[in-house]
This record gives structure tokens, C-alpha cells and sequence, in this order.
């Protein structure tokens, strides 16, 4: 889930990590054809140690967020929000310390797509490759979004207020993730799961309820759509 001018947004998707790659035979079979695994579905430190490791942090952080001090929490909050100003004043620690926080705390409906997205993403292509994807559509969808808040400022179309637009979350991160996921997953679940989650998300975008969030989901998606070749091959390597 992401905050974004005080406004949160929910999606879940759960994605069975026992379910096939694309154009790659499926690697656990009994019954005739599948044999499910359910505790697959969640991180563990030698199955995916990368997402079990993220999680840990996030369940952390939402505890700080739930007991802490509010005066506190809001502080650290507004410390890690992406917004323009801090983009510029210090990029890098930002985009990292935003990621660190679940809107709605770690039982929010969104921790749990987060969990399934990135395990099964984990334990096809591996914890770096993961984070890679996860780190690439977190920055990339912010920058996107962001950057024209701060050349409407320049213009004049925007009040300089929206330089201090409170901005954090991992659902750029997840989205990403989710995109490049269905990659690996056989049509049959592929785009129902991309209908369903795309669907959802341009259903926010038509609610305007947070525009400039919604558009960053869409983008997020789009590049974990657009490496598809990518993930593809790397699962081949991970084989």
C-alpha cells in the first residue's frame, strides 16, 4: 500500500507459486498434473531469504508505525516521503527509507500481495533478480510521478505546497513485481490475474480519488510488463 496526500490504496492478488513459468514445464507434478504446496506461497529464509529478510523489516516498521508516538511516527513519515523536495535534497536515502513502510500496517490486505507477489517472483529468478525488479519499478514509477509535480511548481500551475506532497509505500515496488511476475505464469492464470489487477487500478484512476498515485500504479505495472524478456531468461538461468 502507498500514502499519497493522505490517500491509500488496497489491491490483493494471490499468485500460487506451484503454478508453471510460460514455456517452461512445471517443476512440482503428482496427481495426474499439480501438486500444490501452500507454504510455498510465503517467504521462508532459505526459499526466498530476500522477501522473508523485507518482510521482517516491514513488520518492524509497522510496529513502530502502530505504538510509536504519532508526533513520532508522522515525523518519520515525512522524513521518508518521496516527495520534490526531499528528491532533491537527497535522493538515494528517500526512495530507499519509502520503501520501508506499509500504509494500514502489516496486516493490511496490501502486505499480503506483497507476500505472494515477491515469494513467487523470489523462488523463480532468485532474491537479487527480485529486488531488482522491485527496486526498478519503486524509482522509476516515482520519478515519473513526481517529476512533473516539480516543472508544474516551475510553471506556476502548481502552489509550492505540492513540493512537500506526502508520498511512501511499496506498492509501486509490488506492482512492478506483479507485472513482470504473470510473465512467468501460464496464459490460463496470466490474464485473469492482469485483468483483474489492472482493472482495479484503473478503476482508482477513474475515482480520482489520488490521480498522481494511480497513474504511478499504472506505470509500475507497465514496467514489470515491459520486462518480461528479461525475467523470462533469468528464469531459464535459475532453471
Amino acid at each position: 500500500m502507498r500514502v499519497a496526500g493522505g490517500a491509500t490504496h488496497a489491491a490483493v492478488v494471490a499468485v500460487p507459486d506451484a503454478l508453471g513459468a510460460s514455456g517452461a514445464p512445471a517443476r512440482v507434478r503428482s496427481l495426474g498434473r499439480w501438486r500444490l504446496r501452500p507454504w510455498h506461497l510465503f517467504p521462508t529464509p532459505t526459499g526466498a531469504p530476500f522477501t522473508f529478510a523485507y518482510a521482517a523489516v516491514l513488520a518492524v516498521t509497522s510496529l513502530i508505525a502502530a505504538y510509536a508516538d504519532p508526533a513520532l511516527v508522522h515525523a518519520l513519515h515525512q522524513g521518508s516521503s518521496t516527495d520534490v523536495a526531499h528528491l532533491v535534497r537527497a535522493p538515494v536515502l528517500v526512495l530507499l527509507a519509502s520503501a520501508l513502510w506499509v500504509a494500514g500496517g502489516i496486516l493490511a490486505p496490501y502486505t499480503l500481495c506483497f507476500l505472494f507477489v515477491l515469494t513467487a517472483l523470489e523462488r523463480r529468478i532468485g532474491g537479487p533478480r527480485t529486488a531488482v525488479v522491485f527496486l526498478l519499478g519503486h524509482v522509476l514509477a516515482t520519478l515519473a510521478t513526481e517529476g512533473p509535480v516539480g516543472f508544474a511548481v516551475l510553471a506556476g500551475h502548481l502552489p509550492d505546497s505540492s513540493l512537500h506532497r506526502l508520498d511512501y509505500g511499496i506498492s509501486f515496488g509490488v506492482a512492478a513485481s506483479l507485472g513482470a511476475l504473470t510473465g512467468l505464469l501460464r496464459p490460463w492464470l496470466r490474464w485473469p490475474v492482469l485483468v483483474l489487477f489492472g482493472g482495479m487500478l484503473i478503476q482508482d484512476l477513474l475515482n480520482l480519488t489520488d490521480p498522481l498515485t494511480n497513474w504511478g500504479h499504472l506505470i509500475a505495472l507497465a514496467i514489470g510488463l515491459g520486462m518480461w524478456p528479461v525475467v523470462r531468461r533469468w528464469y531459464r538461468e535459475q532453471g
